[in-house]
């Protein structure tokens, strides 16, 4: 496999930048979770229930324990953008990790104690499109490519 795609600006392979982006991102998205304004209904946030009514833009449900794995996350896929190698694992395994939440996000009831993290609907597509974009991403940055004729 190689994962030898080396950007002559930072000398980060494409996998490198990737996870190094996608770790930005959640690390921003954890942070953005414990701002009022940003998160609508900021007061009714709890530490991890699915009573937290709180939610991220509007939109995607949160918890302080919800935010906290975003900035874990986060600072694993800047971490582990260090390496090729790693970077490929964090794309990967996260992603896999995701495509795990969506199906549990799916099955459980949302207004049981199984949504603990909490989730919601907007959550759990969302979890999708990481998991499917993670693993893309992963595979497709590190992929061989077929030795081109001299």
């Amino acid at each position: 496999m190689s994962t030898h795609h080396v950007t002559p600006a930072d000398g980060r392979t494409r996998v490198q930048q990737a996870a190094l982006a996608v770790g930005a991102v959640f690390l921003l998205v954890g942070l953005l979770g414990f701002i009022p304004g940003v998160t609508t209904a900021y007061d009714t946030m709890e530490f991890a229930e699915h009573h937290s009514e709180a939610e991220l833009l509007g939109l995607f449900q949160v918890s302080i324990l919800h935010n906290i794995v975003h900035l874990l996350f986060g600072l694993a896929g800047i971490a582990m953008a260090r390496a090729a190698s790693t970077a490929r694992t964090f794309l990967i395994g996260g992603g896999v990790v995701y495509l795990v939440l969506w199906i549990y996000g799916l099955i459980i009831d949302h207004d049981s104690a199984a949504n603990f993290v909490p989730v919601n609907t907007a959550d759990n597509w969302l979890h999708f499109v990481l998991g499917v974009g993670m693993v893309a991403l992963g595979v497709l940055l590190t992929r061989r490519t077929a030795p081109t004729a001299r």
